[in-house]
Formats: C-alpha cells, sequence, structure tokens
C-alpha cells in the first residue's frame, strides 16, 4: 500500500515543487512525513500511505472518492482531516487548523504533527530561502500552536517536534 501510495502522490504531484525551492519536486514533501512517522516508530501502513498522500486533495485533482476507490475509506478519511479548503483565505485556513487540531482523529494528529515537523525542516533550513525572518518566526509559533492543540498524542513525535521547534528558532 505505502508504494502504491508513493506511486499514486508522485504521479498528481508530477510538477510540482516546494515553496521557495524549485529545484525540489514536491513529492519528497509527503515522503518525509511519512518517513518522519516511521521514524518516531508509527508502522500502520494505512497511516504511511495518508501521510504519502495528505495533500492530494488540496493541492491536485484528487477527490475524497478517488483515495476511497483505489485505496479504502479509512485512508482517504484521514487524508480528508488533514487537507484545508482552498476555499478559505490562507488564515482563515491556519485559524481552522488551530481550532480543528483537538478534534483529528488519532491518525490525522500524527500526520499533522509530522508535517510541522517537515515544514519546520524547510522553512528554517535551506530550502525556502526567500522567507523572510518574521515570515520563518511567524510559521513556527504557528506551527507550535497547532501541535500545542494535540499535545499527548504520541510522546516521541511531540518531541521530535519540539525539538525541530526550538532548533528553527535557533537557525533563523
Amino acid at each position: 500500500m505505502i508504494l502504491k501510495a508513493t506511486e499514486f502522490a508522485a504521479n498528481k504531484h508530477r510538477g510540482q515543487f516546494r515553496k521557495g525551492n524549485l529545484n525540489t519536486p514536491y513529492i519528497n514533501h509527503p515522503i518525509k512525513v511519512a518517513y518522519i512517522l516511521e521514524r518516531a516508530g508509527i508502522n500502520d501502513e494505512e497511516v504511511l500511505a495518508a501521510a504519502i498522500l495528505h495533500d492530494v486533495i488540496e493541492d491536485t485533482d484528487v477527490t475524497y472518492s478517488d483515495i476511497k476507490n483505489i485505496f479504502n475509506e479509512r485512508v482517504a478519511d484521514v487524508v480528508l482531516e488533514v487537507s484545508d479548503d482552498k476555499e478559505l483565505t490562507k488564515d482563515e485556513r491556519k485559524d481552522r487548523q488551530v481550532k480543528n487540531a483537538p478534534r483529528l482523529s488519532y491518525e490525522a494528529k500524527l500526520i499533522r504533527i509530522a508535517d510541522k515537523i517537515c515544514n519546520i525542516q524547510d522553512v528554517c533550513g535551506k530550502d525556502v530561502p526567500d522567507w523572510s525572518y518574521e515570515r520563518k518566526y511567524e510559521y513556527l509559533e504557528w506551527a507550535k500552536n497547532v501541535v500545542d492543540q494535540i499535545a499527548g498524542t504520541h510522546e516521541v513525535l511531540e518531541n521530535l517536534f519540539y525539538d525541530e521547534h526550538r532548533w528553527g528558532r535557533l537557525k533563523i
């Protein structure tokens, strides 16, 4: 299932690149999110598949039904939970992530935390060189606010997040 999800997501994200770095294919991001989960001891293949697929509804033409039919309902449900509604403004999407975080399923919370870890690594590393100090700082604090809402989900993953957050604040 994980390889199938990787192939599916790679095809759907073909031609997309990470913000700030046109040399990094977008598919690297969801693969890294799944890797972070695996590194934290998450080995549920449906959760890892959902992590790899976590941006396909939001950033491609894939629908919930597509994921349900190709994978299964559990994977589709988790992907839908972590998908932002692109019809909302960026600020509304950010607010909604904070407010809805406590209501996410356990699986979606895991992916949300791993996604924030990955994003901090990219934003505070060399992958987003065009972001100002203020923008990076804002992202770090917003990501922490999201993860603070779901504290107690997974100790190892949360420790990884808070380590990355501390590192990010030093790095920027």
